[in-house]
């Protein structure tokens, strides 16, 4: 495809905040505009095709939304026995379509209030969210899925990632219950269908060089994109940023978020450099927002790839399985309070941790008690080098093989755990493990120097497990100003919305500091995908008619 010289709509990046926003600009114009005059909603991405989706390929698909429990969601997903929806999986799907999927009747999932979203947002951000950003996208949360859902894209209830499977019950916990079918492979699947039927043109290995502005107005005009080895200007009545963080650039991650970052394990795609926040810092003078040294960041397998996602595995090199056992690092000590929340509140932030530890890996351990609950697209022997035995000290041994450094400490460790454990059911007897809820199942207080709050067994049942991890770096949370309607650019020299320059996805900044809810990245970059497309194309028109903007 050749690169066009103008467009209505200029988006840059082809992940999920990038394509809703070039849909939801396609709609728009086609709702606002006679067929005569068709313009062009133009996507560039510098990444060839094969790697489209950027960072959304990679996710697990999930989306926190407010709803009204399990009645309200029936109608939209496809993996529930007997509701309203005819389930249809994506012919293609890697999941098992033989499976039979349970029965309303054998599923336990509460409603979860917009004020419980709130809650949750401003507590795992320390109450640094933007309130006007917050409560823009507990709002739009639920119209927003909807949204997707009448694009085409499928969606399902996260048994997987956000179920147990007690006394016979899917009970869902920590208030995150719908996936997209496929995860993040299955979402851009189905947005690049839902773009192609709107119209949407999308070209590929064409980066952004530079912003062009009107000297006079300050109003952000076009792009000059590099495709094919040479310089092109794309005039443009609105241009959408939505490129990525910096996540996958060691010396910006070194930095902004410290030394040591550099070191960290790329989980996405390659391609989100951090050039599109620089471009529009440079050229237009957007104004900075949010938390620059903090970012997503998880325990990863400490055997992947370290400067990109594999394209097959994805999501699966994940190890957020500490909540049922413990972590310790090369030194055989605990390190973090493996259970001081729900995993979706705690496991974006505990990559930082383990990134921190001596070499900057760590060792997850569990027993037979709780090893079989271990996610199986994690854990799986295809995408994990298992650390099997049937006794501590042959774990520990065989841990040392792979970078344990003392195994007398590990040993120690794992004792005085196990002791603060049985102390603790000694004078809580009625208490028993549940991992779908707080249990309270702890360690005896002032045991250890650091407890263990909920599902806290001993680890003294083989055979047992452990599995290496690292620090995978998923996406920074440093970002643009924006006004929080429309998703425009705020102008630091003016402090105000500047024309026709908007920024989405990660590159929106205010949002999230030092942690965020699971599931609400997706999210927030279709609220305000939606919300910045509708604006540019409505600029646009106004723009192409000649009526005052």
């Amino acid at each position: 495809m050749t690169l066009p010289s103008s467009c209505a709509v200029l988006v840059v990046g082809t992940g999920n905040a990038g394509l809703s926003a070039a849909i939801s600009a396609a709609k728009h114009l086609h709702s606002t505009l006679p067929s005569s005059e068709k313009q062009r909603i133009l996507v560039i991405d510098k990444c060839p095709a094969t790697w489209a989706g950027g960072n959304t390929y990679f996710t697990a698909g999930a989306y926190r939304t407010a709803h009204a429990g399990l009645e309200a969601l029936l109608p939209i997903v496809n993996n529930v026995a007997h509701s309203s929806k005819k389930i249809i999986p994506r012919h293609n799907a890697s999941s098992s379509a033989s499976t039979v999927p349970p029965d309303a009747s054998q599923i336990d999932l509460p409603p979860y209030s917009a004020g419980a979203f709130h809650a949750d947002l401003m507590r795992v951000t320390q109450g640094r969210c933007d309130q006007d950003l917050a409560r823009i996208l507990v709002s739009d949360s639920w119209p927003a899925v909807w949204w997707l859902e009448d694009l085409g894209v499928h969606f399902q209830l996260s048994y997987n990632r956000q179920a147990y499977l007690v006394d016979g019950r899917h009970k869902f916990w920590g208030g995150l219950a719908l996936k997209t079918e496929d995860g993040g492979k299955g979402l851009v699947q189905d947005l690049l269908g839902a773009a192609e039927r709107h119209g949407v043109e999308i070209v590929y290995e064409a980066a952004l060089q530079r912003l062009v502005k009107d000297e006079k107005t300050g109003a952000v005009l076009g792009a000059v994109v590099r495709f094919e080895g040479r310089d092109v200007l794309v005039n443009a009545g609105a241009v959408i940023l939505a490129a990525g963080g910096f996540e996958a650039n060691p010396r910006m991650r070194a930095q902004y978020l410290g030394p040591g970052w550099d070191l960290a394990l790329v989980r996405g795609t390659p391609y989100n450099t951090g050039e599109g926040l620089e471009i529009a810092m440079r050229d237009a003078d957007a104004k900075q927002a949010g938390n620059w040294s903090g970012c997503h960041s998880v325990a990863w397998d400490a055997h992947a790839p370290p400067n990109g996602g594999d394209r097959a595995v994805t999501n699966e090199f994940t190890k957020s399985g500490y909540p049922l056992g413990i972590m310790v690092n090369v030194e055989g000590k605990r390190f973090v309070d493996e259970g001081v929340d729900f995993r979706n509140y705690t496991y974006a932030r505990f990559g930082r941790a383990i990134l921190n530890q001596p070499g900057g890996v760590a060792f997850q351990v569990w027993d037979a008690r709780t090893s079989a609950l271990l996610r199986g697209e994690e854990y799986r022997d295809e995408v994990v080098k298992k650390i099997t035995s049937g006794s501590r000290e042959e774990l520990a041994a065989k841990c040392q093989e792979d970078g344990l450094s003392s195994i007398d400490s590990f040993l120690r460790t794992v004792e005085r755990y196990n002791d603060a454990v049985y102390a603790h059911r000694k004078t809580h007897p009625h208490l028993s493990f549940n991992p779908a809820v707080k249990d309270g199942l702890s360690t005896r207080p002032g045991a250890l120097d650091i407890p263990k709050s909920n599902w806290a067994l001993p680890l003294d049942k083989p055979p047992f497990l452990a599995v290496k991890v690292g620090c995978g770096i998923t996406f920074t949370f440093g970002g643009l100003s924006v006004d929080p309607e429309t998703a425009a650019v705020i102008s630091t020299a003016e402090s105000k919305p500047m024309e026709g320059l908007y920024a989405i996805g990660e590159m929106l900044g205010g949002l999230y500091y030092g942690n965020y809810p699971g599931g609400s990245g997706l999210t927030a970059g279709t609220v305000w995908g939606r919300r910045a497309g509708e604006d540019a194309a409505r600029r646009a028109v106004k723009k192409s008619t000649g009526a005052k903007l």
